[in-house]
């Protein structure tokens, strides 16, 4: 979600929670806040933790990572998909990479937490 777009619906509970409601409007409408940030921050925390859970940089198959890339995709999906951190690679532009057991490898260069580009690379026969 873009983040004007989610402060806009806050703003906009907040105005809504106090003109319709008042005081109990507006205690609503920050608990509303609240939950979906705590949602947010559950879903984030989920990840990390499976994550960690096995080898950095690595994921069962590079290739089968490869086609379910797109452009935009936040980092937080990418490590979803792969159940993994990546391997740090480079730092400007940030460039993270994942491997497979064939050596195929999968870096990623992100731009503002968000996928920009992508290169497969495959071992030579």
């Amino acid at each position: 979600m873009n983040p004007w777009f989610g402060w806009g619906l806050a703003a906009a509970a907040v105005a809504s929670g106090w003109f319709g409601y008042g005081w109990p409007g507006l205690a609503l409408a920050f608990s509303v806040i609240v939950f979906w940030l705590l949602i947010q921050f559950n879903r984030s925390v989920r990840v990390m933790r499976d994550a960690a859970a096995s080898p950095v940089g690595s994921v069962p198959s590079a290739v089968m990572l490869h086609s379910k890339l797109r452009v935009g995709l936040p980092m937080l999906q990418i490590v979803t998909l792969t159940k993994s951190l990546g391997r740090h690679v480079a730092g400007t532009p940030e460039t993270w990479a994942w491997a497979d057991a064939s050596g195929a490898e999968l870096r990623i260069v992100f731009d503002q937490g968000r996928c920009a580009n992508w290169a497969l690379t495959r071992p030579a026969e």
